[in-house]
């Protein structure tokens, strides 16, 4: 297929280089002309001669609604726009009912799989109209991994950014649960070698995951994570669950502990919090080292 994408940071421009080692055929737009393919987002509209025109978007939150409505007005009667971006579920069907008025069609997606999307496929967890979702499921088969697993219409308009935004506190509790054992071993004299220990976890236990073995990697670049500071930052996905779960009168206890304490972690400095911010480090690219303030959250 043929397609526009909006933003071409650390997830975007990896993207586009899955989608078209899958032979797709992308026009990548970036505010930055540095990065930017082409000049502005009116002609990457205008490179995309298949029709329905498909974009992508995947910018941060604060800047979406300008870019929806400049490409609200580029763009035709039955064109596409997927939001892969970070973006509240609750405005989902607000878009995409704006959009409607002009013709254009609207998908939200939820992406996980962070920089290391690119080599082993992205999970997508989409929200919109099953007919437009075919229209541009050949772009959600190349993304995601191979196999049976890792794509998902979840419902219609602000599902998939619902199911992406309680996969982001799932995400917050486990990184958590991680950390607060790190430190508890760290801290145990009986304990001589911590990294061995997460290393021994990684087959055979209940516990084994993706994130484990993040840790590991982290570990073994900082055995004792004397470079990296213990500040984790939240992209509000995690507030966002949490206030989803008062709505609903659902208990997440374990999701709000998690995202409090990376409030903490912005108080003083946490051992725990360090081993969060590794494995953001891992998975995300969210360098935040001991010398550097720069928090770059996605």
């Amino acid at each position: 297929m043929q397609l526009g994408m909006v933003g071409l940071g650390k997830m975007g421009a990896n993207m586009v280089e899955r989608l078209r080692a899958a032979g797709h055929e992308v026009v990548g737009y970036d505010a930055n002309p540095a990065v930017s393919e082409v000049p502005s987002l009116a002609a990457m509209v205008d490179g995309l001669t298949d029709s329905p025109r498909v974009v992508w978007v995947m910018i941060p939150v604060q800047f979406l609604e300008p870019v929806l409505d400049d490409l609200g007005g580029l763009l035709s009667e039955g064109d596409i726009i997927i939001d892969g971006g970070n973006s509240k579920w609750t405005g989902d069907a607000p878009r995409a009912a704006k959009l409607g008025e002009r013709g254009v069609h609207f998908i939200d997606c939820g992406v996980s799989g962070g920089v290391w999307g690119k080599e082993y496929g992205y999970a997508l967890m989409c929200g919109g109209d099953e007919a437009d979702v075919k229209v541009v499921q050949p772009i959600f088969d190349a993304l995601k991994p191979p196999g049976d697993f890792g794509f998902v219409h979840a419902g219609e308009h602000g599902a998939g950014h619902f199911a992406k935004m309680v996969h982001n506190g799932i995400e917050y509790s486990m990184m958590q649960g991680y950390a607060e054992g790190w430190e508890l071993l760290e801290k145990a004299d009986v304990v001589t070698n911590v990294p061995a220990v997460f290393e021994s976890w990684r087959e055979g236990t209940v516990i084994r995951s993706w994130l484990l073995d993040l840790i590991a990697r982290a570990l073994e670049e900082d055995p004792n994570l004397d470079h990296i500071r213990g500040y984790a930052d939240d992209s509000g996905e995690g507030r966002w669950t949490v206030d989803a779960a008062i709505d609903l009168g659902v208990p997440v206890p374990a999701l709000t502990a998690a995202l409090f304490a990376r409030f903490v972690s912005r108080q003083k400095e946490s051992p725990a919090m360090k081993l969060v911010a590794a494995m953001r480090n891992q998975f995300g690219g969210h360098a935040v080292q001991a010398e550097s303030a720069n928090i770059d959250a996605i």
